[in-house]
């Protein structure tokens, strides 16, 4: 039985996006599925285009993702190969020269007329009419070969079995159809994925989710949770199962069972998948994440921290966090000495006098034993009934005078954690007013 070869081709003019990020994973998965060979091939004819730092996140992108390749091969190394391929058919006589106006000459391939039909493996017999197809360059008047023409000797001379891709590529498979026909190679099996749409039901937009992955990791997102994402826009377990391990998509992925239909990338379904992955995530590996961007906002010093006190917090939010990017937006008040109120928030819950309230609050803390989340309650639950008032009463305005924020981890938790000086300090800028 003939091994399954699939190919994941980008090009280096610009960073690897959710699209073409789906591309690869379809690919590869195809390929770990069937015990096949997950090829990269980077199409850098274009070398005035072609940069080394989009090749390098195209690269880090894929390793990050998990999608490791078995081959790795550059157009750019291979135009001998094409070229020599285009002579052949100019010697047949089924392509022809045209000069320049710079006297180069490109090599033009000859289209015959005729009906082209292929079995696509998601969307089954497409018919095509090659009448409607012009002359196809093969290697331009610079020397460089053409996307199709360099394509199907790729594919080919690679033995490429299936291209899997997006379905804007459907207009290029007739094209190198002939081509494979001209030259007599086998043709590939071909599968063509809808493309992913905008929730507004156009193309994906920077706006829309088209977003380079390397911004999707500098946002917070763990790998796992985007591929699992990224399986979803296309693809099912079934069983209304969304939250699955790449192992076990391996071993229940077919591509004919690809959906027939485009997908659309919903922001808030992205957040929602990082969230189960983050509450289920080594909170000491959430630490190594997060560090670099509280050093970097100041928050704590690089040679100069208390690493158990910033694991306590992941912990205490990492059940909650959308990305790990909202990580430092969220907890920002252990972090700093003074918080910033949010003006809603302040009109809302401390807009009256609270100073007794507070000040009450501060001397049964003071006295409590132990300072922990269960004392703490105890004391707060003890001062309610004293004052004869709903614990929304209180319990509002005290997280928003220590945090700023009227949501967040259980207070109790938040005042342990803030501790008794600080939770003092803070409440007590609020008592009378004064300061405000």
């Amino acid at each position: 039985m003939e091994q399954v070869r699939v190919r994941f081709a980008p090009s280096p003019t610009g960073n690897l996006h959710i699209g073409g990020a789906r591309t690869a994973l379809f690919n590869w998965l195809y390929a770990r599925a069937t015990q096949g060979k997950f090829v990269l091939r980077i199409e850098d004819t274009d070398q005035a285009r072609s940069k080394k730092e989009f090749l390098d996140e195209i690269l880090f992108s894929l390793k990050w993702l998990g999608l490791e390749w078995d081959e790795i091969s550059f157009q750019g190394e291979r135009f001998a190969q094409y070229r020599e391929y285009a002579q052949r058919l100019l010697q047949e006589g089924r392509a022809y020269t045209e000069r320049s106006a710079q006297n180069t000459e490109a090599i033009i391939f000859k289209v015959t007329p005729q009906k082209i039909k292929i079995t696509d493996l998601i969307r089954g017999e497409i018919t095509f009419d090659a009448q409607d197809i012009k002359d196809q360059v093969l290697i331009k008047s610079d020397g460089t070969p053409t996307y199709n023409f360099a394509c199907v000797v790729d594919d080919a001379t690679m033995k490429i079995s299936h291209v899997i891709r997006g379905d804007d590529h459907i207009s290029n498979t007739p094209k190198q159809v002939l081509l494979y026909q001209a030259l007599g190679l086998p043709l590939p099996k071909f599968a063509h994925l809808p493309l992913i749409l905008g929730t507004q039901g156009g193309r994906l937009s920077k706006r829309t989710g088209a977003t380079a992955i390397s911004e999707f990791r500098q946002r917070g997102y763990l790998p796992e949770a985007l591929v699992n994402y990224l399986l979803l826009l296309g693809w099912s377990p079934g069983n209304n199962q969304e939250v699955i391990d790449i192992q076990e998509a391996i071993t229940l992925f077919d591509i004919t069972n690809a959906n027939k239909t485009a997908a659309t990338f919903d922001a808030e379904k992205l957040d929602w998948m990082n969230n189960q992955y983050l509450k289920n995530a080594d909170p000491e590996k959430l630490t190594d994440e997060i560090i670099p961007s509280l050093i970097e906002k100041g928050y704590i010093m690089k040679d100069s921290f208390d690493r158990g006190y910033v694991l306590s917090i992941v912990k205490l939010f990492q059940g909650r966090l959308p990305t790990l990017r909202d990580f430092i937006d969220w907890a920002d008040f252990f972090f700093v000495d003074a918080v910033t109120v949010d003006p809603k928030a302040q009109e809302k819950h401390l807009s009256h006098d609270l100073s007794k309230e507070f000040s009450l609050f501060i001397k049964k803390l003071e006295v409590l034993p132990e300072f922990d989340p269960a004392r703490i309650e105890t004391c707060f639950r003890d001062l309610l009934q004293e004052l004869n008032i709903e614990s929304r009463k209180l319990i509002h305005p005290i997280r928003v005078a220590l945090t700023g924020k009227t949501v967040g981890p259980g207070l109790f938790e938040v005042i342990y954690y803030l501790g008794k000086e600080r939770t003092k300090q803070r409440l007590s800028r609020w008592i009378e007013r004064r300061d405000i």
